[in-house]
């Protein structure tokens, strides 16, 4: 188990430089809010976990083009804080939006397009959301 405490001094060090020196929409801005939302939902602060993802996205839906491959992870990363915190039709809304882009960008047998199905795949049979004809397209890639 890492030490959350000095992983995020140290990031908010690096936050607070970056906020002084950089415009508000460049990309370090979005890695770093991303780093410390990441040890937030490490420590199981989803709230605040979400809170940084939602600063790293507003960052990266207007810097970076829509079929980037660090949107897919960080609608990935909010997918799984919804999970966690029992929101599962939203975990599923951000787990659908990073699939689309990896269909359109990463070959078809990619892992991270295994890694997309087993967390929708999840929500719907751990979770016990209903299914549709979508949904169980997603069950017959995997299968």
């Amino acid at each position: 188990m890492g030490d959350y405490s000095k992983a995020l001094e140290f990031y908010e060090k690096t936050l607070k430089i970056q906020e002084k020196t950089l415009p508000p929409n460049h990309p370090s801005l979005a890695i770093s809010y991303s780093n410390i939302g990441l040890v937030y939902d490490n420590m199981g602060d989803y709230s605040k976990a979400l809170e940084f993802y939602d600063k790293t996205l507003k960052i990266q839906e207007k810097a970076l083009p829509p079929n980037h491959p660090s949107l897919a992870t960080s609608y990935n990363n909010v997918g799984l804080v919804y999970d966690n915190m029992g929101d599962y039709s939203k975990a599923l809304e951000f787990h659908d939006k990073t699939l689309k882009i990896q269909e359109k960008t990463l070959p078809p047998n990619h892992p991270d397009l295994a890694t997309s199905y087993n967390n929708i795949g999840s929500v719907y049979s751990i979770h016990g959301l209903s299914s549709s004809s979508r949904d169980i397209s997603y069950c017959d890639v995997v299968g």
